[in-house]
């Protein structure tokens, strides 16, 4: 143990931050109930569903999202009709305090479809959540890197053998340099739509529709009700589908969408939905902060070990001759607090010679 402390000048210590990603790809067999739905919890009070990667009552299984959806105030579909009405209230009120935050009078801001609230425009009253994992986005979601695929099958078990006509694919195109920073839980992108699948794909004119938001910080997806609506839906892929697109921004329309969203339970539209999610993938980002100190052993410094079997009756035992100089050989390194308590170790592959006629510099990194 080292019975001399040097101390750290500003010179050498250094900061440094990398970002770690790493791709998440969810196939529609897990979400829609690998394991005869056993990998699919529901709860007593029914506000939303969880996927988990195995059966959820098994020791290995590990959560993948919560899926649910809401209504606000301002909704068409808010009436006292509408089954598990204060629940789809609470839910969307919920989400929209904790993504999009209050405006100036003290009420919750509505999801805005363009995310500019200064400029107006229209909102999102009716929405699905997608809330993933923490064991998935880790500290955050890549911008540019998220993108979901529904199969639009005229049946749910049609869109879980892939036997569908068209895909809805979207994704947030452009958001690596083109993000919002005006939420209160951090970054979001825009989510648009885009034309895909090798059949019965939706023409060019419904490419590039902003249809939701990604919050990258939450891990949060947040879609428009809207694209789950069969009034526009291409001709080939069948009139009975309900995954489709609206016929624009500002259209509720009363498709299958709106008996979804007034007439079934949570859980019943969540399954509706699940079973037609062909897969989503994104990559996640782990922040990872580093501190570099740079141990600098000068020609004159720990040249003599503190190890009591360094001495033997006086003498140092690694030198033949008395002329010789001394010499000592590093093991480890320890960085200390300035009452010189002892906060970490870095112990070196295989012992160092240190002698007056060398030189040291160790580069010791600390990871948080």
């Amino acid at each position: 143990m080292a019975t001399t402390f040097k101390t750290f000048s500003n010179n050498d210590k250094t900061s440094t931050r990398t970002m770690l990603h790493e791709a998440i790809p969810l196939t529609g067999t897990i979400v829609s109930g690998t394991y005869n739905e056993e990998n699919i919890k529901n709860y007593s009070h029914g506000m939303f569903q969880s996927v988990y990667d195995y059966p959820y009552l098994s020791s290995s299984a590990n959560h993948i999202l919560d899926i649910t959806y809401g209504i606000s105030k301002d909704s068409a579909y808010s009436s006292s009709t509408t089954v598990q009405q204060e629940k789809k209230l609470n839910i969307y009120n919920q989400m929209a305090q904790v993504l999009v935050g209050y405006d100036a009078t003290g009420s919750i801001r509505l999801f805005d479809e363009d995310g500019n609230f200064a400029a107006g425009g229209a909102t999102i009253d009716e929405a699905w959540f997608f809330n993933f994992s923490r064991l998935l986005t880790k500290d955050e979601i890549k911008k540019g890197s998220f993108e979901m695929t529904f199969l639009t099958g005229g049946a749910a078990t049609d869109a879980v053998k892939g036997e569908s006509g068209a895909e809805l694919t979207i994704g947030d195109t452009g958001s690596a340099n083109d993000y919002r920073v005006n939420s209160p839980a951090g970054e979001y992108g825009i989510l648009y739509t885009k034309s895909s699948g090798s059949t019965g794909a939706f023409s060019d004119g419904y490419d590039g529709y902003p249809c939701g938001m990604i919050y990258y910080q939450a891990g949060i997806a947040v879609l428009t009700a809207s694209i789950f609506n069969n009034l526009h839906v291409p001709s080939n892929v069948g009139a009975e589908n309900w995954v489709g697109l609206d016929a624009g921004p500002a259209a509720v329309g009363s498709g299958s969408c709106q008996g979804l969203m007034t007439g079934s339970e949570i859980s019943g539209g969540v399954e509706g939905v699940r079973d037609r999610i062909k897969n989503i993938s994104f990559s996640n980002t782990t922040e990872l902060n580093s501190t570099i100190h740079f141990c600098r052993a000068n020609h004159n410094e720990f040249n003599y070990s503190a190890n009591p079997t360094y001495l033997s009756a006086s003498q140092i035992v690694v030198k033949d001759k008395a002329a010789d100089s001394p010499v000592a050989y590093v093991t480890t390194i320890g960085l200390y607090a300035p009452d010189n308590e002892l906060l970490a170790v870095a112990k070196l592959s295989e012992p160092i010679r240190k002698d007056p006629t060398t030189e040291l510099t160790f580069r010791v990194r600390l990871d948080y």
